[in-house]
């Protein structure tokens, strides 16, 4: 009997491409955080030697003075690693600067919890930052060892731990193996490692949930205010789309109108022509009256996905614009819409300003977040002081609560990147 197998379907191999390059991509994110975290490990080291030495010399004096200065550099550094911790996650917000009293800034409970976390940084951090940065060395000196064995001497010629001692060149390729043998190790632990390194930082440098919570009432309050103002923009946007455009036509239908009337008598031909005027502008008053209203919520969101809306917006731009969705979840119609817009309004900007050729927008739905960005190919150098819509995109974005992120170094590419929240 012959056992006929199954090749594995096109989709299935897709499955697991996409799933190898997720873990590839994590084990790659948790080696950026690890080496992140060997540079703030290190200067915890030297901070906490800074504090024992302070400490240790109060029996003489001198630690009295030296006390506040150590605290303030504890408070810096710690800082530092709150900036790191916020790249790759929920921002995480610092306390108040040390106070000027030694006792009072020793019974903070702020400073307590930061003196724990360069105890843990400085040893836990330290290491895990070390051991993360040594592995992916592991696995590229064994890995690429046949290639350059020859070069050491005799008695040297091993692996990284020195378990094989190479005679020749089938040894070599043991080597390599073992090699192999660490790149799975890396893949498989970076993550984990990334997370424990940051674990303490997370758990011990954010504020007290009071703090938290005053910091979030705070935003919120900004945001209604930013709501708000977004909002009377919008009415005043509106207001003087339909004054200055829709208005004047229709005064000027008027106008021709009542000259028609007068001119029919006396002279038909030129009422005539007098009332194909009127109609062209009542023609053009509806154009741009149906242009407002498109502009207040595009109908195309209610007819169809985002995703669509979005081809049919890059459709109509004079540069090269390709849209890259994943999913069809729909949110709710004021996200969707607010998405719409910072779509729209950065096309026009890229369009005017940019001088780029291609464009490209990358739609997300992770969670209970929806992710725009867009990215293009000009000369860069974009910046919201500029005139250029961008404050007006961050005013409607945070009013939202959502978040906005601008990179545009000179010479390009510009990348912006919006993410608003929208219900799980």
């Amino acid at each position: 009997m012959i056992d006929v197998r199954e090749a594995p379907s096109p989709a299935r191999k897709r499955h697991w491409q996409r799933a190898a390059a997720t873990r590839a991509r994590a084990a790659l994110d948790g080696l950026e955080h690890l080496v992140g975290g060997l540079g703030t490990g290190i200067l915890a080291m030297v901070t906490l030697l800074f504090l024992v030495i302070a400490a240790l010399t109060c029996l003489v004096g001198i630690g009295l003075l030296l006390l506040p200065v150590a605290l303030r550099v504890l408070q810096v550094v710690a800082d530092r690693e709150r900036a790191r911790l916020s790249r790759w996650g929920p921002e995480i917000i610092g306390p108040e600067p040390v106070p000027a009293r030694l006792a009072t800034a020793l019974r903070d409970p702020a400073i307590r919890r930061e003196l724990g976390w360069v105890l843990c940084h400085a040893t836990l951090g330290l290491f895990l930052g070390l051991f993360g940065a040594t592995l992916p060395l592991y696995a590229v000196t064994n890995g690429t060892f046949p290639l350059w064995w020859y070069l050491l001497p005799p008695d040297e010629a091993s692996d990284s731990l020195g378990l094989v001692h190479v005679r020749d060149v089938p040894d070599t390729f043991l080597v390599s193996l073992i090699g192999l043998g660490w790149l799975v190790i890396v893949i498989a632990v970076m993550p984990g490692m990334a997370w424990l390194q940051a674990w303490p930082g997370r758990r011990l440098l954010s504020p007290d949930p009071d703090t938290d919570l005053t910091i979030r009432v705070a935003q919120l309050t900004a945001t209604r205010a930013a709501a708000l103002d977004a909002h009377a923009t919008e009415l005043r946007r509106i207001e003087r789309s339909l004054h200055d455009g829709t208005q004047n036509r229709l005064v000027a239908v008027n106008v021709l109108l009542g000259a028609a009337r007068r001119t029919l008598g006396r002279n038909p031909s030129d009422a005539e022509a007098i009332i194909d005027r009127a109609q062209d502008a009542a023609e053009q008053a509806l154009a741009e009256l149906r242009a407002v209203v498109r502009s207040i919520l595009p109908p195309v969101l209610a007819e169809r996905s985002l995703a669509d809306a979005l081809t049919a917006l890059a459709a109509d731009s004079p540069v090269n614009c390709r849209i890259d969705a994943e999913g069809s979840d729909r949110c709710a119609v004021s996200v969707e819409a607010t998405a719409y817009y910072v779509v729209a309004e950065a096309l026009t900007n890229i369009a005017r300003h940019s001088g780029a050729e291609n464009a490209t927008v990358k739609l997300r739905r992770r969670g209970d977040r929806l992710s725009v960005e867009i990215s293009d190919d000009g000369h860069g150098g974009a910046d919201e002081r500029g005139g250029s819509g961008l404050s007006g995109i961050r005013r409607r974005v945070e009013a939202h609560d959502g978040t906005f992120e601008l990179v545009s170094p000179v010479n390009g590419p510009t990348t912006l990147t919006v993410s608003l929240p929208c219900g799980s």
